[in-house]
């Protein structure tokens, strides 16, 4: 029974070190950084407003067992599109959210059938294929919006466009929209103010994804997401299922990337989306989640322990030898290397998960 009981807690140990290690973190860092709890509280509060939509939108392409979704950057970048366009318009307050969500959805739509085709023939390395992809049709991107859009493409802000006639300006903002969701239903805790409307969509979404997974196509998804071959076997459409889970996730990371945009109020042209994979999908693995299973729970404890790291290191690292940029340097180690650990993590316990089997058949044996 001993034997048992430290196998189970090392295996727990095993699962959760990584959110581990981040609370171990955060307990050192909060005290250093000489912030108030009123502020922490505050900022974390924005920053679940700001982002857990965007780290949702990486569930599904994980039921269906493609891993990591780095290539929600092109989900990102139809929203950006759908931005520009009303700000150009001048649509401003919910209805200039909703018809840049409505703008997003087809291109998303048409990118995320290009990723599904693409990872349905790199079966077994979506990952860095879909990172890859990201840097492709981000070349794309820039080509339209720096060349194409008021040459090409109709834009009649001039406040938008280049000097010299066409292409958008590095910088736009988003005065329109600037935190219409945040603000529609505020409600003050003491100094915290809550963005409850941003909370209930979160939640409206946190809802669908429960259902999702009950409804046909999500027991597809997870069928295929545990074997393909199996699944294959049972009639279940494997390429298609994989194309639809990246649409899915193509079209939410559109919405996550507006209403991350409608928070900040400014959208850098060029720039907003180069990270928004790789922060989320750090925030998603520090929560504790792996490249073939995650939850709810994962992405919220993920987003706060990552974003705590994210306000309290440079102010901690100024107060402990002097320079706030060693904070900002931790940053860049944080949403790199947690990724490689937490892939390493993942990768050891498989490899202990299958000697495990192999005991086991020879027990029985």
């Amino acid at each position: 029974m001993k034997t048992t009981g430290k196998r189970s807690f090392k295996n727990l140990l095993i699962a959760y070190a990584v959110p581990i290690m981040f609370i171990g973190l955060s307990i050192f860092t909060i005290p250093l950084s000489g912030f108030s709890p009123e502020y922490l509280v505050q900022e974390m509060v924005i920053r679940l407003a700001r982002n857990s939509f965007l780290v949702l939108a990486l569930l599904i392409p994980i039921i269906a067992g493609m891993g990591l979704n780095f290539g929600m950057v092109l989900g990102a970048m139809a929203g950006q599109i759908g931005l520009i366009f009303i700000t150009d318009w001048n649509i401003v307050g919910i209805p200039g959210m909703a018809l840049a969500m409505i703008i997003s959805i087809p291109i998303s739509i048409f990118l995320g059938w290009i990723a599904g085709n693409i990872l349905n023939r790199a079966k077994g390395r979506e990952m860095v294929t879909s990172y890859i992809l990201g840097f492709f049709i981000n070349g794309i991107y820039q080509f339209i919006v720096l060349y194409m859009m008021g040459k090409a493409i109709p834009i009649g802000n001039p406040a938008l466009v280049l000097s010299r006639g066409y292409g958008i300006r590095n910088a736009i903002n988003l005065e329109g929209i600037r935190q219409s969701l945040d603000n529609l239903i505020s409600l003050n805790i003491g100094k915290v103010q809550i963005p409850v409307a941003t909370f209930i969509l979160i939640s409206a979404f946190c809802f669908f994804i429960i259902w999702f997974r009950k409804t046909k196509l999500g027991q597809d998804m997870r069928a295929v997401g545990q074997d393909m071959e199996v699944a294959e076997a049972a009639g279940i459409p494997v390429n298609k299922t994989r194309i639809i889970s990246m649409i899915i996730s193509t079209v939410l990371a559109g919405f996550g990337q507006i209403i991350f945009l409608q928070n900040i109020g400014t959208l850098n042209t060029y720039n907003s989306h180069d990270q928004t994979g790789m922060y989320s999908i750090a925030a998603l693995l520090i929560g504790g989640a792996t490249v073939s299973h995650a939850t709810i729970p994962n992405i919220f404890l993920g987003v706060v322990l990552f974003h705590l790291m994210f306000v309290t290191s440079p102010m901690a690292g100024k107060n402990l030898i002097g320079s706030a940029m060693l904070g900002e340097y931790f940053r860049l180690f944080i949403s790199y290397g947690i990724i490689a650990i937490s892939l390493v993590l993942y990768a050891w316990r498989r490899h202990k998960e299958k000697e495990r089997a192999r005991m086991n058949l020879r027990g029985n044996s």
